[in-house]
């Protein structure tokens, strides 16, 4: 959620779309009925803090037909 640039009430998004790997651009819309200003912005990430170690691959999970039943 982002505030309004014109009366700074809360605008949420409506839709959005993806520029980039790191890049977001979002159409938004002030709730306040009496402004309605509609805008876009952009999310970007600009810091990974933590990365995970190495990511070990996992075996899928087995096909439904292949697993057992609960109920005998």
């Amino acid at each position: 959620m982002m505030n309004c640039p014109l009366c700074g009430n809360a605008a949420h998004t409506r839709s959005s779309f993806q520029v980039s790997k790191e890049t977001k651009e979002r159409y938004n819309q002030c709730q306040n009925i009496n402004c309605s200003c509609t805008f876009k912005s952009h999310e970007t990430v600009s810091e990974i803090i933590m990365s995970p170690g190495k990511v070990k691959p996992v075996p899928p999970h087995p096909d439904r037909s292949l697993q057992g039943s609960l109920w005998m």
